[in-house]
């Protein structure tokens, strides 16, 4: 009759859902799943809304990146209207997502993921969380919390807002900024990226060496990776074109209103969240020896479809990254690892348009008539790439709409990591508490 082994609820990641382990007779996996339970209802309900609520409505669907909500929304409707916000406008947009990625990296590594490496994957549960590393690392938690909060000021500062923002509007922003506050805030943003800079280093003198064996046998999986990129092939979380990585490291780049003819969406009747795959490569198969159709976004799918890093500092870092784990890297726990080198170019570009003097511009939206029209918004969210798919009629309300996010085109791999990660570990029905956070340790990688 075998047995299922229930981890649930999972911890340390920012949502709900639950792992279910089953073994056969002899106590062995042959089969794990991740399930999802929570129905969100947002392709529904948006329907007959006036587009212009869009960007405001749909940042609710997460509190932890309602910026990358709220900023994908906004290019969507943009392009069903067909307005072009003014230069400064895109550098307001760039700005908030920059500071807003920064203070989302610091969470997780430190808040999420640390726990594993800090106080170590077998410590009881009781230390190993949050309250671990405060007691572990007291004066480092103190900076820690320093500087998430500072993320969270500085944009309530300017935008009103640091969650569920309003700040972004159809074919622009609400408001410019002033002199003064880009002199307020430059400095912060340069406090920002030293913090950056520190982390970075910390891990990798600290952290990483320690769980090299770790990184080679948790979750890992060889598939295929999406992320966007620029014409010159720079890594970009707000603007470019899509790339659809091989887990040979062959690609194909296409433009967002073409992603349905590269991505489709499958159902599985035990969660509520779909999987995408890539339906030019074949049916999808969640199939650990022949995984058909799958693959990765976030931070470790992005530096492997990108050529390069945009910013001086991150081009060092993905340098040496390569040296070590090669192009594309496909261990699993290097999601950490990578999530790094993006918060060093992320905190080096909210120094960059700091620094541009045209941030200031009074010119920060287009005139917007609503019209009927199809609008395909994109940008990298922290969990990976965030698609809106919007359609209006001739009076600008919306008829329809497709959303996949971050987490959705992960589903199939994050299944596949967890189901090799409890086959690497559990055997002969043999299993402890350390060996079930091992498994978990496989989905925190991807920050679901």
């Amino acid at each position: 009759m075998g047995k299922v082994i229930n981890i649930q609820p999972i911890t340390r990641i920012e949502g709900h859902a639950k792992v279910s382990i089953h073994l056969d007779d002899a106590g062995n996996v042959t089969d794990t799943k991740v399930h999802v339970q929570a129905l969100r209802g947002f392709e529904k309900f948006c329907e007959g809304r006036p587009a212009e609520e869009m960007p405001r409505i749909v940042c609710h669907i997460c509190g932890i990146c309602p910026w990358a909500h709220h900023l994908a929304s906004s290019k969507a409707t943009d392009a069903c209207f067909g307005v072009t916000p003014p230069p400064a406008a895109v550098k307001l947009r760039r700005l908030m997502q920059s500071i807003a990625y920064i203070g989302d990296r610091i969470l997780h590594f430190y808040f999420l993921a640390a726990p594993d490496f800090v106080i170590g994957p077998d410590a009881d549960y009781s230390v190993r969380n949050v309250i671990g590393i405060v007691n572990a690392a007291p004066d480092l938690a103190k900076q820690v919390v320093k500087y998430r909060q500072m993320t969270a000021n500085m944009l309530e500062h300017f935008a009103g807002r640091a969650i569920h923002p309003t700040l972004s509007l159809v074919g622009g922003v609400s408001k410019p900024m002033t002199e003064a506050e880009r002199q307020e805030m430059l400095p912060l943003a340069k406090e920002l990226l030293e913090f950056s800079k520190f982390t970075i280093k910390f891990a990798k003198d600290n952290v990483f060496p320690k769980y090299l064996d770790a990184i080679k046998t948790i979750g890992v999986i060889k598939v295929g990776y999406l992320g966007t990129v620029t014409a010159d092939g720079a890594l970009d979380f707000y603007d470019g074109h899509l790339r659809l990585m091989k887990p040979d490291g062959a690609y194909d780049d296409f433009k967002y209103d073409e992603y349905l003819d590269y991505i489709g969406e499958w159902v599985e009747p035990w969660s509520y969240q779909k999987f995408p795959y890539a339906k030019k490569w074949g049916q999808l198969k969640l199939d650990l020896n022949d995984p058909v159709g799958v693959y990765r976004t976030n931070c470790l799918a992005r530096i492997n479809v990108a050529d390069k890093m945009a910013t001086p500092l991150a081009q060092k870092e993905l340098e040496e990254f390569r040296a070590a784990f090669g192009r594309p890297a496909h261990l699993t726990l290097l999601y950490h690892y990578a999530r790094l080198i993006e918060l060093v170019q992320i905190a080096e570009t909210a120094v960059q348009l700091l620094e541009d003097p045209e941030i200031t511009s009074k010119d920060i939206r287009a005139a917007v008539t609503p019209k009927a029209g199809r609008g395909i918004g994109c940008v990298e969210a922290p969990r990976g790439t965030l698609i809106h798919d919007y359609t209006t009629d001739a009076e600008g309300l919306i008829t329809n709409v497709n959303l996949i996010v971050g987490t959705t085109h992960n589903n199939a791999a994050i299944n596949l990591s967890v189901n090799q990660a409890a086959k690497e570990f559990i055997k002969a029905g043999k299993y402890d508490q350390g060996i079930l956070n091992k498994v978990e340790m496989a989905i925190r990688a991807y920050d679901p």
